[in-house]
């Protein structure tokens, strides 16, 4: 049994799969995926890596290093890598496609409810129900992760720092990159030293540049700018929007910038299709395709660019050490993010139980997160109905 372990690992990470059941697969993540990009994450590992066995958990883990390195939105370009993976280009494009396209019709038809009745409709207890549950998932994820990422007491120790280091509002960006060159100088400092030109010029080139642009379908030429440079969290992403739409160009009012975000936190997928909320304000049905296509192409750019340069890293010792060094941080904000997203979604007893339930029916069970999720919405309404949270 040891000695066929290898060849199903082999077999996980080389194995292909049809477009239909691609776009299945994500379709169904994208009408699930509530929480933002760690719970996006949390569930791409427990459908792809353990239930179906397309990759390897350890290949897993470098694609999430890698994403957290580009700009844009990282859960979705992860969606992306996994269908390069499965099916080459056309996997890219349909698992990316499908796993945008459930959010980008909710939040389209909030955005016409909202233009239509002046208000949006009420999500509050079924995102109270779910949130918990999201708790839950992320804590598995990031203990399944962590296993892979964290192979040593030193990148424990490197992960424990990264942390401390996020909670004083480092970016994102930097700890990254200085977890991976901090852990090159460790593992490989001898080897740097002998070749630094070929290690200067790997950094320099993982590392991808965009310019900018604006113009007319003012949406799609700003969002395509947005979704090229942007690195960080959806906090950046608000932060940005903010100076440009309402106090630069005054596109929007506060007030609109505020229900953009509530419709794109209360919808399952990609929080970035708060730019296909703007777009219907902006200029109907058509500002919307075009600000969501200009936000989101820019990740299939960036995906198809690397796809196939991203294995070879970890055939240089140098640039494995650096993947090394940037995995274990990854898993490290991850699990930051989430204890953020626990503090502030656990605010109740009911809340509480629902997700130590559902970190129990995980653990023990493997129940699948589709049946958790939707059991934490029913009763999330039901809690909200009568007045329990």
């Amino acid at each position: 049994m040891a000695a066929s372990m290898p060849e199903l690992e082999q077999s996980a990470s080389s194995s292909k799969g049809s477009l239909s059941e691609l776009a299945k697969e994500f379709l169904r993540l994208g009408f699930i995926a509530f929480g933002g990009p760690a719970a996006h994450i949390a569930l791409m590992e427990e459908r792809f890596v353990r239930r179906l066995h397309w990759l390897t958990r350890e290949r897993f883990v470098d694609l999430l290093g890698a994403v957290n390195l580009l700009p844009g939105p990282s859960s979705t370009e992860l969606a992306i890598y996994l269908g390069e993976i499965r099916a080459g280009f056309p996997g890219l494009l349909v698992s990316g496609a499908c796993f945008i396209l459930p959010a980008a019709v909710f939040v389209v038809a909030l955005a016409w409810a909202y233009q239509t009745y002046g208000a949006v409709p009420q999500v509050a207890g079924l995102l109270i129900g779910i949130k918990p549950v999201v708790v839950a998932l992320i804590l598995q994820a990031v203990w399944n992760l962590a296993r892979t990422a964290v192979k040593s007491i030193p990148l424990a120790v490197l992960a424990v720092t990264v942390i401390v280091l996020a909670s004083f509002g480092l970016p994102v960006l930097a700890l990254l990159i200085g977890a991976g060159v901090l852990w090159i100088l460790i593992r490989q400092g001898t080897a740097l030293v002998k070749s630094p030109n070929s290690a200067v010029g790997l950094l320099w080139t993982s590392v991808p540049v965009a310019g900018s642009s604006v113009g007319i379908a003012a949406a799609f030429f700003y969002f395509l700018k947005i979704g090229a440079i942007l690195f960080g969290s959806g906090y950046v992403l608000l932060a940005v929007l903010r100076a440009d739409l309402v106090l630069r160009l005054h596109w929007l009012t506060d007030a609109q910038l505020l229900d953009a975000i509530a419709v794109s936190q209360a919808t399952p997928g990609p929080f970035f299709t708060v730019s296909t909320f703007i777009g219907y304000l902006l200029a109907g049905w058509r500002g919307a395709a075009l600000a969501t296509v200009g936000m989101f192409l820019p990740a299939f750019v960036y995906v198809a660019a690397t796809a196939h340069f991203l294995p070879q890293l970890r055939k240089s010792p140098i640039a494995a050490a650096f993947l090394d060094g940037v995995n274990a941080s990854a898993v490290a904000l991850m699990a930051f993010v989430g204890y953020q997203f626990a503090r502030a979604s656990l605010i109740s007893l009911p809340l509480v139980a629902i997700a130590i339930a559902a970190a129990f029916l995980i653990f023990r069970y493997k129940v699948n997160s589709t049946w958790l999720v939707l059991g934490g919405a029913i009763l999330g309404i039901l809690l909200h109905t009568f007045g329990k949270i």
